[in-house]
């Protein structure tokens, strides 16, 4: 062979494709108040902390938003972005508010087992009203003003219900503890708070309360943190690292406490104060707040160089709980918490730090402050993650306006995945306002993703197995597929633009009507292979989300399974039979024009299959089966009574008002009905008849037979008005 042949047998050129540009994962970012491109400090991992709860009382909907929302946001970047995450969270168990709450619980406690008479509970509890009327009038909140003021309602009425009750007197006096809890508490503390020094006491209520969070976390599907760490369990660490900051020259201390000198902090170039919400910066009310209710007093704020300065060690009172430090016994400020716990979690610096919209300023930029004080680091944390306020009925959340949700009374309205679909319809970082009208669309969107995948999985099952399930890609396929891909293109672009769970369910929905649209294209057969694709593809994206479990194939699980093996493969060859049997019956009942098999048919589907969570869809000749689980279509059958109850009421409605209305008229005297029609007539007979117009013009003999006819008509109405019964007032 010669070498000119052997040449031309040489493989070609090879050319690179120049592909397209992907775009990259970008968090909006509190820190720059712009979307960032997520570059981690060490490859793939990521080192992630989030502020925890103040375990003291219920959770509500205000935690369920900001730990839903990080759950979503943590799930999505390791199990769609396949990031190594490190989840550090911390438990607040010490705090001015638990001390309060501890003490004044076991106090109340005390004093209800001790043998005080009736007298001695209402000279007690009227001594704890004037002292409790006085903080009520120097309230400026007026949401919690009005709260107040309603418990001094009902003590006082309390009261004179005691001292003029001859019932049983211990059921009397219990019962008046019961409801001047508040003020009776508050007086106790004053009188014996100092007295309290066992720290079981403050134990047993964080303890107690922590549970019942993780039990909530659970029943929201909320994944647990990969590191917990409480407060009580890291005060040595606390104390280093003051010491740390008093070294640096940011940190004072002053009778017992140390402060953060945010002044010189301020001034030194290497350093900046505030970098989340600088426009904050001298809110004296938002520090307070900061500082804690305990330490808040005169003499606390005389300790201070600035009123800016914030407690970074507090000298403790007597009834406060206490540990050693070289500035004697104390306990750590707020602030400086979670500085140390995100410190011994993951270190000097880290990814991602998350919290409420609540804690910029100023829990999280006095974090920072303490944190690039302590470390002589200009960044400590490289990107703020901050979920949205949460409103209810567009209101902020308040006892007083009692539209105060805890976690465990929204689970008894909606389901966990109910909730989260409905925080992943609103933008992560927005307010969100918890309403019916939000938990509607809520609720429709899982009926409409639901119906879906049920339908797609009747199809699947009644699809031969092997080689005989592949069809040819016809045009409709070719559509229906380029459109799928679109879609996931689409899906990857809103989630590398922050997390767009919004536009992603967006996608979604449309996604699922084009499936629909293909469904019911002309009775022409349909591709199972490719919906059953689109099918996972989607509940996979619902995987990510934390909406359904990690071991989901298609679809919603049905609640009866939840935390169990899948009903659906035992029972559903047992249904499907069922289902070819009755629609075989039906076939010839309707050919047989047989009416008892058909109402039994009927009977079968409507009452007996609903009782065990089945439905059967009788449409274009066959029957589509679902497995909808019968608490899932009990709820749904009371949602259509009691809608069909609101279109019957708002009909009544809408009758009598214009039978209401059809009355008023009635009852107007012929001879008025045309007077107030000012802007037509101007001149009218001695019958109230118009006999001009309303520029002077005499009315033609047409005109004026049609308003006699009129008038006719209204004599006839109006007589018969007469006549009729008056009814009684209500």
């Amino acid at each position: 062979m010669s070498s000119e042949q052997q040449s031309s047998r040489q493989q070609p050129l090879w050319h690179k494709p120049e592909g397209t540009e992907v775009p990259k994962l970008k968090l909006y970012n509190s820190l720059t108040r712009k979307k960032e491109e997520f570059v981690p400090l060490q490859g793939r991992h990521v080192l992630w902390y989030s502020c925890g709860p103040t375990v003291y009382d219920a959770s509500h909907m205000g935690h369920a938003r900001s730990y839903i929302t990080f759950d979503i946001l943590r799930r999505v970047m390791t199990d769609y972005f396949n990031y190594e995450v490190l989840y550090a969270m911390n438990i607040t168990d010490i705090d001015d508010k638990i001390i309060k709450r501890a003490r004044r619980n076991h106090l109340l406690s005390e004093y209800t087992t001790e043998d005080h008479s009736l007298s001695e509970v209402v000279e007690h509890v009227t001594e704890s009203l004037q002292s409790f009327k006085v903080k009520v009038q120097s309230e400026t909140d007026e949401d919690k003003k009005a709260m107040l003021q309603n418990i001094v309602f009902k003590v006082d009425e309390a009261l004179k219900q005691a001292k003029g009750d001859q019932q049983d007197p211990n059921i009397t006096k219990n019962h008046l503890i019961s409801v001047a809890h508040d003020p009776l508490s508050a007086w106790l503390d004053s009188k014996y708070g100092s007295e309290v020094r066992d720290h079981s006491i403050f134990a047993a209520l964080t303890r107690h309360w922590e549970n019942e969070f993780h039990r909530d976390m659970e029943a929201l599907n909320v994944l647990p943190p990969d590191v917990l760490m409480r407060v009580s369990e890291v005060v040595p660490e606390v104390v280093e690292f003051v010491q740390k900051i008093i070294n640096a020259g940011f940190g004072y201390e002053s009778n017992g406490s140390v402060y953060f000198d945010v002044v010189k902090f301020s001034m030194d170039p290497n350093h900046s104060y505030a970098k989340l919400v600088p426009e904050a910066v001298g809110d004296l009310q938002a520090l307070a707040e900061g500082e804690g209710e305990l330490s808040i007093s005169a003499e606390r704020l005389q300790e201070k160089r600035s009123k800016n300065d914030f407690v970074l060690w507090k000298a403790s009172k007597p009834g406060e709980p206490a540990w050693d430090s070289p500035w004697g016994q104390g306990r750590p400020g707020w602030h400086i918490e979670c500085s140390v716990m995100a410190h011994e979690a993951l270190g000097e610096k880290a990814d991602i730090h998350t919290g409420g919209m609540d804690l910029k300023f100023p829990h999280h930029d006095n974090e920072i402050a303490q944190a690039e004080a302590c470390f002589g680091c200009d960044q400590w944390m490289n990107y703020f993650l901050h979920a949205g306020y949460l409103t209810i009925e567009g209101c902020k959340m308040s006892k007083s306006l009692k539209n105060f949700v805890t976690i465990k009374e929204a689970l008894q309205r909606y389901t966990s995945r109910q909730l989260r679909l409905a925080f992943l319809l609103h933008p992560w970082s927005a307010t969100l306002d918890y309403s019916d009208q939000t938990m509607v669309e809520a609720l429709h969107a899982e009926k409409l993703y639901n119906e879906f995948f049920l339908t797609v999985k009747d199809l699947f099952r009644r699809t031969p197995a092997g080689v005989d399930s592949y069809c040819k890609f016809q045009q409709r396929e070719k559509e229906l597929n380029a459109r799928y891909m679109e879609t996931k293109t689409a899906i990857h672009e809103a989630l590398c633009n922050s997390i767009d769970t919004p536009q992603v369910l967006h996608l979604m929905r449309e996604l699922v009507g084009a499936c629909n649209v293909y469904m019911a294209g002309s009775g022409q057969a349909v591709n199972v292979r490719l919906l059953q694709t689109i099918a996972q593809y989607l509940t996979r994206l619902f995987r990510v989300f934390g909406v359904v479990p990690s071991d989901q194939t298609i679809g919603f699980p049905l609640e009866e399974e939840q935390g169990s093996g899948s009903k659906e493969e035992v029972v559903m060859p047992y249904v499907m039979a069922l289902a070819d049997f009755r629609e075989h019956v039906r076939k010839v009942a309707l050919e047989t024009k047989t009416t008892p098999l058909l109402k039994s048919c009927d009977q079968l589907r409507d009452e007996t299959l609903v009782e065990l969570g089945v439905r059967l869809e009788d449409k274009d000749g066959m029957t589509t089966v679902k497995l909808v689980g019968k608490e899932a279509m009990l709820r749904e059958r009371e949602r259509e009574k009691q809608l069909k109850g609101e279109e019957l009421r708002l009909k009544e409605e809408q009758k009598r008002k214009l039978d209401e209305a059809r009355l008023q008229r009635a009852a107007i005297p012929p001879q008025e009905m045309f007077r107030s029609q000012t802007d037509k007539y101007s001149a009218f007979d001695e019958q109230g008849l118009p006999t001009h117009d309303a520029s002077g013009q005499m009315l033609s003999d047409k005109q004026q037979k049609k308003l006699q006819k009129l008038w006719q008509a209204q004599e006839k109405k109006f007589q018969e008005s007469l006549a009729r019964p008056m009814s009684k007032p209500e």
